[in-house]
C-alpha cells in the first residue's frame, strides 16, 4: 500500500474547507464532513478523514460500504445544489462505485462531483474519489425528482 501523507485540520481550513458536522441519522456514521464551495456559495466537493473507529474494516482500511455512503453523499451534495428547494423530492436511483485502492487512517478522501447530465426528473452525476497522493475509486449515480 502506498505512504500517506497526513493531513490536519488547519491545513483544510487554510485550502478553504469547512467542516460539517450537522449530520442526522446514518450520515453520521461516516461524518463529519468537509465542504468547498465556490465563489458563488455552491459546493463543490465533499471531504471525510478516515478514523479507525468508525470506517474501518477488519483490515485497518476504509470500509466499502462507508465509502459507498460517502459517494453517495459526495454526489448528492451536487444534486442538491442544483436542485435548490425541490432538493428534499431528490432520491438516489442508481449508485455504481469502483474501488481502485485503499484509504487508510488519517487519509483525508475527498470528491469533486459533476452533473454529467441535468433532465426534468433525472441528474445523472459522477466523481473520482481521492486522497492527495492516489485515485481511490470512481462513481456515478443517477437521482430522480419526485413528484
Amino acid at each position: 500500500m502506498a505512504e500517506t501523507t497526513t493531513i490536519t485540520q488547519e491545513q483544510l481550513l487554510a485550502e478553504g474547507w469547512q467542516c460539517f458536522d450537522n449530520l442526522a441519522g446514518f450520515t453520521v456514521s461516516v461524518g463529519p464532513l468537509w465542504r468547498k464551495f465556490n465563489e458563488q456559495g455552491h459546493p463543490i466537493a465533499m471531504g471525510i478523514f478516515v478514523t479507525e473507529a468508525q470506517t474501518n474494516n477488519h483490515i485497518g482500511t476504509l470500509h466499502g460500504g462507508a465509502l459507498m455512503t460517502f459517494a453517495d453523499m459526495a454526489l448528492g451534495s451536487s444534486v442538491v445544489a442544483s436542485l435548490g428547494e425541490e432538493r428534499f423530492k431528490a432520491v438516489t436511483t442508481a449508485l455504481n462505485t469502483q474501488f481502485v485502492s485503499v484509504a487508510k487512517v488519517g487519509d483525508f478522501v475527498f470528491c469533486e462531483p459533476e452533473i454529467v447530465s441535468q433532465k426534468k426528473k433525472l441528474l445523472f452525476v459522477r466523481g473520482v474519489i481521492q486522497t492527495n497522493e492516489r485515485v481511490i475509486g470512481n462513481c456515478d449515480g443517477i437521482w430522480s425528482v419526485l413528484s
